[in-house]
Parts: C-alpha cells; sequence; structure tokens
C-alpha cells in the first residue's frame, strides 16, 4: 500500500483505496456505492474500538518445531517455512485432537479483557478448515478425531456473552490447494518480470513453490475460496468483518468478486483492506504496526497486534508484551482513532497459553476503570503529550528492538466524547499535582468553560485550576488502578 487517493465519505472518515488511475470504472462505482451504505457498521465497529484475534489451526500442533528442528518465522506459517510437502502436512492433522477446547471459555476471557468483537479463523494459509466444510474433506470434522466445529461452538458463545462474531479467512493463499498464488497469472501478465522472478523470491512468495498442488489460481477461486466463503457467510450471520489476507497476485476484478461476495450475502459486514486492490472498508496498516497521525487521519483503521511475537501458538516464543506495553497500545491507538486486535494463540489441546490469560486479565482490570475514555471516543485536537515518543513499525521491529517505554508522568494520551476530554497516564506522579499542557491549545472561552475535573473510578472531588501554561490538577492519594489514571475532564 504505497500510493492511494482518498474517496471522500458523507461521513468524516474514510478508506485508503486503490490507486487514482483506476478511474471511475464500473467496478469503482459498485464498490463506492456499496461502501458508501456501510457508514453505519463502520461507525459501531469503531466505536467498539478493541477485539480478539484467534489464530488457531493445525499448525498449533508442531507448535514451531518440526522434525525436531525449531522452525524460524511465524508459528502459523510452519508449512511454509519447513516446506512440508502436502501429504505429510495432511498426516499431522490426523493428530490433531484439541481435546481442552471450550468456546464459552474462550469467549469469557475476551469480555474479561473488555474486548468487544472477536475474529475466529476458519482457514488460515496452510488451507485446513477448522469449520466443518461441506467445500472440502480437509477440514476438522473429516480429517482429525475431534468430531466438533469449534467455529459455529465460538459463534454461538459470542452471541450468549455479547460479543460480535467475524472471521479471518485466507481467500488468495492455500498451500494445500491453491497452486501457485496467482504467480503464473501474474508473470504472464507482466512479461518483463519473469527473468527476475527467477531471483527474486519476492515475486513468488507466499505461494507453495515446493509441492504446489496441480490446480490453476483460477481453478482454486472458483472450486474451493469462493464456496468456502458463501459457506460461512450463510452459516455464520450477522458478523462484524471479514478479515482477507495476503492477496499479493490477485487482481482488481478477483478482489472486488470477494468484496461484492460478501455484501450480497451480509450488506453490513465490513471487509479489511486485504481483500487486495484498494476495496476494503477500512484499513490495517500492518501486524503490530501503529501509523503515525497523519497516516490515520480521517480513516477508519484497525492494528492487529501479537501478545509475543507469532500469531499461531509457538512453544518457544516466550517473549511476552508486559501489561505496560500493552495498555500503552491500547492507549495510543485509541489517541489515534483506531481499533485495536489483540490476537491470542491457543496450544493444540484448545486452550490459551497461562501468560496470554493473566495479561488479558491485568488489561481487563484497567479496562473496568478506565474503559469510558476508550470505547465510542474519537480523537482528540492532539493524540500526546510528553517527553516519550515511540515508533511501533511492526512485528519484526518490535521482536528486534523490544519496548522501551520508559513513560514520564507528563506522558498524556487524549481521546474526546461529546462535551469530554479523557487525558490518559500511563504512570503515577510522585507529586499529587499534575500539569495537562495540550488543554491550552483550545481557545480560551472553551478554557473557561471546564465545568469538573474527574478521575475515572474515583469519587473524590478533584481541586484543579486553569493556568497560562495548562490545566494544574491536584490527585486524590486513592488509586483505581496500578498502571496510571484518567482524568475526564467535562466542559
Amino acid at each position: 500500500m504505497k500510493k492511494f487517493l482518498m474517496i471522500v465519505l458523507s461521513m468524516t472518515l474514510t478508506v485508503h483505496v486503490f490507486p487514482q488511475e483506476q478511474g471511475k470504472d464500473q467496478i469503482a462505482q459498485e464498490w463506492e456505492k456499496m461502501h458508501k451504505s456501510k457508514n453505519e457498521a463502520l461507525k459501531e465497529f469503531n466505536d467498539a474500538r478493541f477485539g480478539m484475534f484467534i489464530h488457531w489451526g493445525v499448525y498449533s500442533l508442531p507448535a514451531g518445531i518440526w522434525k525436531g528442528k525449531k522452525i524460524g518465522g511465524l508459528g502459523e506459517w510452519i508449512m511454509h517455512n519447513a516446506q512440508i510437502p502436502r501429504e505429510e502436512y495432511k498426516k499431522m492433522c490426523s493428530g490433531f485432537n484439541p481435546v481442552k477446547f471450550n468456546a464459552d471459555e474462550w469467549v469469557k476471557a475476551a469480555k474479561m479483557a473488555g474486548m468487544k468483537y472477536i475474529v475466529a479463523m476458519p482457514k488460515h494459509h496452510d488451507g485446513f478448515a477448522m469449520y466443518d466444510s461441506k467445500v472440502t474433506d480437509y477440514d476438522i470434522m473429516d480429517a482429525t478425531p475431534f468430531g466438533r466445529d469449534p467455529m459455529e461452538e465460538l459463534y454461538k458463545a459470542c452471541q450468549k456473552y455479547g460479543i460480535r462474531f467475524s472471521i479471518y479467512y485466507s481467500h488468495a493463499t492455500d498451500w494445500m490447494d491453491g497452486g501457485d498464488a496467482g504467480v503464473a497469472d501474474y508473470l504472464n501478465a507482466h512479461p518483463a518480470e519473469k527473468q527476475k522472478s527467477l531471483t527474486d523470491g519476492r515475486l513468488l512468495w507466499p505461494s507453495n513453490t515446493w509441492d504446489p498442488a496441480s490446480v490453476s489460481f483460477t481453478e482454486y477461486l472458483e472450486k474451493k475460496s469462493k464456496p468456502q466463503i458463501r459457506e460461512l457467510l450463510q452459516k455464520f450471520p450477522g458478523m462484524q468483518e471479514i478479515w482477507y489476507d495476503v492477496p499479493e497476485r490477485m487482481t482488481r476484478e478477483q478482489s472486488f468478486e470477494f468484496y461484492k461476495l460478501a455484501y450480497d450475502l451480509q450488506p453490513s459486514c465490513l471487509i479489511n483492506s486485504r481483500v487486495g486492490n484498494g476495496f476494503g472498508d477500512f484499513w490495517v496498516p500492518g501486524d503490530n504496526k501503529i501509523p503515525e497521525s497523519e497516516e490515520a487521519k480521517d480513516i477508519y483503521w484497525e492494528t492487529p497486534g501479537t501478545l509475543n511475537n507469532t500469531w499461531g501458538y509457538k512453544s518457544y516464543d516466550v517473549d511476552w508484551k508486559s501489561t505496560k506495553e500493552l495498555l500503552f497500545w491500547i492507549t495510543e491507538i485509541t489517541s489515534k482513532g483506531g481499533n485495536y486486535l489483540l490476537n491470542v494463540g491457543p496450544t493444540a489441546e484448545g486452550v490459551f497459553p497461562e501468560e496470554s490469560l493473566k495479561q488479558l486479565k491485568a488489561i481487563g482490570e484497567w479496562m473496568t476503570v478506565n474503559g469510558e475514555s476508550v470505547y465510542g471516543t474519537t480523537k482528540w485536537l492532539v493524540s500526546h503529550e510528553g517527553p516519550v515518543s515511540l515508533s511501533m513499525k511492526g512485528t519484526g521491529d518490535r521482536e528486534k528492538h523490544g519496548f522501551k517505554g520508559d513513560f514520564t508522568a507528563e506522558d498524556f494520551w487524549f481521546s474526546a466524547k461529546d462535551n469530554t476530554v479523557y487525558v490518559t497516564s500511563l504512570k503515577w506522579p510522585e507529586s499529587k499535582d499534575v500539569l495537562v499542557k495540550s488543554i491550552t491549545q483550545l481557545p480560551e472561552a472553551k478554557q473557561k468553560g471546564i465545568r469538573s475535573v474527574q478521575m475515572l473510578g474515583s469519587k473524590k472531588n478533584l481541586s484543579w485550576k486553569m493556568r497560562k501554561d495548562g490545566l494544574q490538577v491536584s490527585l486524590p492519594s486513592c488509586r483505581p488502578n496500578p498502571n496510571g489514571y484518567v482524568l475526564k475532564i467535562l466542559f
């Protein structure tokens, strides 16, 4: 995603779309009409702010290790990174039996953390269906001894506990049945790049180059990918969103077909930008990436993030994010107007890792006190003030450099709702007085219109005064949560 035009909607927010050279052809006009009809769904999505991603499949069985060797890269990419032959991978699937899986417990864990929706995973790039698919026998009901449909159970549990249900589906990449993921079609359309593909592995990524299925990309799309998406849309009505992924070699027409397919069956279901070629309803900046303020200006967006450095379960990845770091992600993303989709990678037995549950509980305790500053809020005049400046550039960057969030008592993040501004601090000060300087950016009349200053989770009346250099607030001695506090300024 490097060149985009902005389609201005009737609402304030917009989405990244395909480069301007596409013009207003029939496809672009159809997409725009469908997209504009989703304004209410986009607003509800944005108000929710915080959801749970779940990467779970048969790849959790090897847990990052193949034939005694630790395989580098993401846990769910082990088939690709270890170049496991298709029949060998299928044989491994027969040993998948997650007897400890309990959909209610998973959904209750999301609810405990303050999450408002779940994006579950019926199919990742390995092509294995984690639901009872009638399109193929390469699914959890037919290829394993488990004998249950975990996606259906999750869907019902979400309805039971008031959590919105969504799905991730790898539409373009399927190492079992997807042929070459469209590489041949792409190179035929771009003959000048054929020679380059011999030395540039990126042009072949992410296809199965070691043991590809002998089908064309079109055959795969028509006989597996589209039928399964139709199947899922009919099986799970009322979904919030569909998370497509890795549309590297898809044409505009193919990407639009997947957008329209969902619209025809569930008109309010949102589609992420990874459907390809700009035909999404909201933007995905990148894995574990927070966009800069200008990048995220006036658009709907959602950042997917991990609890450690992988998505699918990997037994030896113990580089877990701390509570402080995770609260920073929530706060920073909220201040820039985005959604945070935080991933959990369950084990092959069907349980959340202990450290994941620990962090979800800690987040939930913070959200119970301070969630008002997150849900249903919008960006304010500025997103942050203070000496700490962090740039979150993606999974590899976080894994390489770690997290260096040495927050000070002068660091504040902002969000707003109606006539209220929320000021979030992730560190308690040593003294009781704090100074919020950015309030001076408001017109003088607005500054004089401050009616009250409260602390979320505290019933104490706070003393405050508006000075020339900012709003001075005297904090109470009580601490509703150890991980900082939120001031609620009512105008």
